[in-house]
């Protein structure tokens, strides 16, 4: 799929959960989306500095007493594809997202395409974090790529710019925006769907028994 053959406009959402002022898990997710973009989906960037979120309690009435609790759920349900964005702490993700995540539900997750990028300041990078970040994307039902980024050691790797000296690294966290807008689109398009329905509908080929 290019931009030319986008005819319904998907909307991918990043969640950056970093809490740190001029974050680079922050600037990943641009460059992320800015992947997204390159092939027509309509994006935004979801900054939890910028949200006044209360604690999860488990309640689901959390909205009650904090708005930014649901406009959080609300960008987030309109969107088709999400990317999460985490810096590696203590050998998981940010305690900032997964309160955002704990504040959410399938309502937001379910059936929607999830990508995956991480920083760390260490050179054994965030795959610990994103692996932890796919099993919560698993239990929310959602769909999470195979390809996720795991930027190590970030304070070398962005220039002062903040943005990526490896070019090759660069377009593989654009790629994960990519494929999490180009199988967004798939999994959620009307002519996709009108498609299986005339595959599933179509009579049995006698030849092929």
């Amino acid at each position: 799929m290019n931009k030319a053959d986008t005819k319904e406009v998907i909307k991918v959402v990043g969640i950056a959960g970093s809490l740190r002022p001029g974050s680079l898990t922050r600037e990943a997710v641009r460059l992320a989306l800015a992947g997204a973009a390159e092939i027509g989906a309509r994006t935004e960037l979801i900054d939890l500095r910028e949200y006044d979120l209360v604690f999860c309690d488990g309640t689901r009435s959390e909205g009650e007493r904090a708005p930014d609790v649901l406009k959080l759920r609300q960008k987030v349900r309109e969107a088709q594809g999400i990317i999460l964005g985490t810096p590696e702490y203590h050998g998981s993700f940010s305690g900032a997202l997964k309160n955002a995540l704990d504040l959410m539900s399938f309502d937001e997750f379910g059936g929607k395409v999830v990508g995956l990028v991480g920083t760390s300041g260490g050179a054994m990078g965030a795959v610990n974090a994103l692996n932890s970040l796919r099993l919560v994307g698993r239990s929310l039902h959602a769909w999470v790529i195979p390809l996720q980024v795991s930027i190590a050691e970030a304070w070398k790797q962005f220039d002062e710019q903040k943005r990526l000296r490896d070019d090759k690294l660069a377009a593989r966290v654009r790629e994960v925006g990519r494929q999490v807008a180009r199988f967004a689109y798939l999994h959620h398009s009307r002519q996709a769907q009108d498609f299986l329905r005339l595959w599933e509908e179509a009579p049995q080929n006698p030849g092929a028994e």
